[in-house]
């Protein structure tokens, strides 16, 4: 049977895990190769991107790796261009970059406040400007963007920048959603909740539990109703829903992947 993503040409960014074991992009990087999409591994990290393309081409999939700083215009744009010279079009586009810095307004710099907008937020606004035309030319697409929970609920940790950054890419994901519903287009988001990945263990320790990673992960699984967090394959599972024709009717709106977290917190 065909794969639900078959011959479909998908861009992920932040394709890559920052550590060891599975990181969100790279764990849906890899389950649409599964069901038939052609990869374009983008990470800043040209070592994290090639890892992921590994992966895909040992299971006999199809995987570029492009270096790619997504919060640089030249450099989107540089790797749209390099996608259509291999591919000829774009049919998903999975935003999956993202980072976060522990502190409030007054702890936090100015200069943290913009890397962090950069990364989180103007990234997904580089990264469409450059692919919603060749998207709509390629007659329609679906773009997943990875928000979180921590962007319409405070998870007991302070970080300014993440919740901000995060929540904003709601309405923006909606925008594109509604601008581009009869030119083929859907956008949608997923707003993971606690999830055990590589990402909190690179800044989240020291807010949690004074740098004990155990501890740290003992606390998040507690405060999910299941008493355990989800991790990359969960979310990696949503988007592969929201880039699929199974989703085919489904924009404009967000999927919460969070184990039912965010009811308890309501």
């Amino acid at each position: 049977m065909p794969g639900r993503l078959q011959d479909k040409v998908a861009v992920i960014t932040g394709a890559g895990s920052i550590g060891p074991g599975w990181g969100n992009g790279k764990a849906t990087s890899v389950l649409f190769a599964r069901e038939g999409a052609k990869i374009v591994c983008v990470d800043r990290n040209p070592d994290a991107a090639e890892e992921t393309k590994a992966l895909i081409e040992a299971e006999g999939g199809v995987a570029i790796a492009v270096t790619c700083d997504v919060s640089k215009k030249d450099q989107v744009d540089a790797m749209a261009a390099a996608v259509v010279e291999r591919f000829g079009r774009i049919d998903v586009l999975h935003n999956n970059v993202g980072i976060a810095v522990v502190g409030g307004p007054v702890e936090i710099e100015e200069d943290v406040w913009d890397r962090v907008s950069d990364v989180n937020l103007k990234s997904l606004y580089l990264v469409c400007k450059a692919v919603l035309p060749i998207m709509e030319a390629g007659g329609g697409g679906s773009v997943v963007n990875t928000s979180s929970i921590a962007g319409i609920r405070y998870t007991g940790v302070d970080y300014v920048t993440y919740s901000t950054t995060k929540g904003a890419i709601i309405p923006f994901s909606r925008s594109i959603a509604l601008q581009y519903a009869k030119k083929g287009i859907r956008s949608n988001c997923i707003l993971p909740g606690l999830m055990d990945t590589p990402m909190i263990y690179a800044g989240l320790q020291d807010a949690y539990s004074d740098g004990d990673t155990d501890r740290m992960r003992d606390i998040r699984a507690a405060q999910c109703p299941s008493g355990k967090m989800g991790d990359a394959w969960d979310v990696a599972h949503a988007a592969l829903f929201l880039a699929s024709d199974d989703a085919k009717y489904v924009t404009a709106t967000e999927l919460v992947v969070d184990g039912g977290l965010t009811a308890k917190f309501s």
